[in-house]
């Protein structure tokens, strides 16, 4: 008999159906409050680059562009290798589904980089925090009634979700107004692989909702993942954790940006990340 698929394998599940062309289905395993978390679907996305047969090298930079929810049932995916070089390859991604007139209407776009990496001098400018081990720390609870919540275990080190929704803003210094540092990984376990790194980078609850203690309408209109890690770190990674670190940066007029990086649990630079927020009053 064969095994059962992990939750997040069967999420981002894609069945070739010809040049470019992919079909998966939405299903309610990564629910969020209007639809699927953006960590699953940009998950999604990647999954069709890496599933196309003219793929070449490993993941260096993903970024989706939600244009609207995802319902529940099935979708199309174009990924399209617009230009192969030596080293280097870029994608367009565009994921459709069934609008309420019959027609095709796109709900997310996204433009991804791969590449053949080579060895060459490297640093890093955004070093590991000193944090308290993962299995020192209590998991967070699930305080929000959401599906995909419940697929991660939450370790919070910092910058946790409000205790009251008091509308108190947090006047701490900006450096550590709207900062989180927080262990995670999948549940069930799961190794760690691009798909589930990109997930793991969407992790973190809306900026805002700390800064303000306010939970008001919001959601990620754009983001960006650059993967600083081949597949065989992680792979060493296993299923443990990846510590995640979040804050915002400018609140105006309706959007406000984020920026996280993700390090494994032996302080390696795994991932860094930006994205762009549409929030109300």
């Amino acid at each position: 008999m064969p095994m059962e698929l992990h939750p997040f394998d069967q999420a981002i599940a894609l069945q070739a159906d010809g040049p470019d062309r992919f079909s998966g289905h939405c299903g309610r395993s990564y629910w969020n409050m209007l639809g699927p978390f953006g960590g699953i679907s940009a998950a999604t996305a990647l999954q069709a680059v890496l599933q196309h047969p003219a793929l070449l090298g490993e993941p260096v930079s993903l970024t989706v562009n939600y244009a609207s929810a995802l319902v529940e049932g099935p979708f199309t995916i174009i990924a399209r290798p617009v230009r192969t070089n030596r080293s280097t390859q870029h994608w367009m991604l565009e994921l459709q589904q069934q609008g309420a007139g019959g027609a095709l209407e796109t709900n997310l776009s996204a433009t991804a980089l791969t590449a053949r990496r080579r060895p060459t001098w490297g640093a890093s400018d955004v070093p590991f925090p000193g944090v308290p081990a993962s299995d020192s720390l209590e998991t967070v609870r699930h305080v929000f009634p959401l599906e995909w919540f419940h697929r991660y275990q939450l370790a919070s080190v910092c910058g946790g979700i409000p205790d009251a929704w008091d509308g108190t803003e947090n006047g701490a210094g900006p450096d550590t107004a709207s900062l989180t540092r927080v262990w995670m990984r999948d549940m069930p376990l799961r190794v760690l692989d691009f798909c589930s790194l990109t997930a793991l980078a969407d992790v973190f609850f809306p900026r805002v909702f700390l800064r303000r203690a306010t939970r008001v309408p919001s959601g990620t209109v754009s983001m960006t993942v650059y993967f600083h890690a081949g597949g065989e770190l992680l792979r060493q990674c296993g299923s443990g954790f990846v510590l995640g670190q979040a804050r915002g940066q400018v609140y105006r007029n309706g959007f406000f940006d984020q920026t996280a990086q993700l390090w494994s649990a032996a302080g390696e630079p795994l991932a860094t990340s930006t994205q762009v927020v549409y929030y109300k009053e």
